[in-house]
């Protein structure tokens, strides 16, 4: 049920969407390099991605013995969103790049709304078709909310239907999390490994930022804190982005530019969860 508008109206969110995933290889190959086979490190990796659902879907093909720390791991850092990020956005970013206005976004056609989920879920089945079903899912619920001739439908996906998924979800996930798969210290791996991959997420999305911004002209500038919301945590990650860049610029408005990358995120996150299982399912 995302809104894909701000993402739309400025295609350049992809990059910074794309660039935040880093953290998703990066660390597949240091959970590897710790003794975790291909596949639990895989999904391991998707951590980064700060993307629950994901995150469970690629766990529960590769790896189904982790997936109750890694659902705690996942769900914990998207809830952490407003501690872990923002001291690396400051660490990252000079007060003067923190304080950079946007323009104001165009605005976004009806056609163009109801378009990009259908050529997007196209060309990704296409290119990659183990990430449909999480692709295929995505672009069906936006696709629902804007056509605007399924209200009914769209209104039960936004509210009954998701909160009985997120019951029997919890429920199923929580049942996996016995004793012994959870209390030990490949647990306590997972969790450290997590907090890796989430933060190299975010540093990726504003370290593009901040090169795309030497061939940018100087009204294009992009602020780097909106590359932070690369990882997939919506909308919180957005509102991160805009309350760091008010803090040094109170008349500023991220949160629009934000949702740009954090919405991308979401797609590439699916995209890289679909990569791995190719590679690893």
């Amino acid at each position: 049920m995302t809104d894909f508008g701000p993402l739309i109206a400025n295609p350049k969110s992809f990059l910074l969407g794309a660039a935040a995933q880093i953290g998703i290889f990066a660390t597949f190959l240091g959970a590897y390099a710790l003794g975790f086979t291909p596949t639990q490190a895989g999904s391991i990796g998707i951590i980064g991605g700060a993307d629950g659902p994901t995150a469970i879907y690629l766990t529960s093909m590769l790896s189904p013995e982790l997936l109750g720390p890694i659902a705690v791991a996942a769900y914990s850092y998207m809830a952490l969103v407003p501690v872990i990020q923002p001291p690396i956005m400051r660490a990252l970013t000079t007060k003067q790049e923190r304080a950079i206005k946007m323009r104001t976004l165009r605005t976004v056609s009806k056609t163009e709304r109801i378009l990009f989920p259908l050529i997007i879920a196209v060309i990704i089945a296409l290119l990659l078709p183990s990430a449909a079903p999480l692709i295929g899912c995505l672009m069906l619920g936006n696709l629902m909310k804007e056509c605007g001739v399924v209200d009914r439908l769209s209104k039960t996906v936004q509210n009954e239907l998701m909160n009985i998924v997120v019951i029997f979800l919890g429920i199923t996930v929580g049942a996996t999390a016995t004793a012994e798969a959870f209390l030990n210290f490949r647990t306590l791996g997972i969790l450290v490994l997590g907090v890796v991959a989430f933060s190299m997420g975010t540093a990726g999305g504003v370290l593009l930022a901040k090169l795309m911004n030497l061939f940018c002209k100087e009204e294009n500038k992009i602020n780097p804190l909106i590359g932070s919301a690369g990882v997939s945590a919506v909308p919180m990650a957005a509102r991160v982005s805009q309350t760091e860049g008010q803090k040094e610029n109170p008349g500023n408005y991220l949160l629009m530019h934000a949702m740009g990358p954090n919405v991308a995120g979401v797609v590439g996150s699916a995209v890289a969860a679909g990569i791995l299982l190719s590679f690893l399912g």
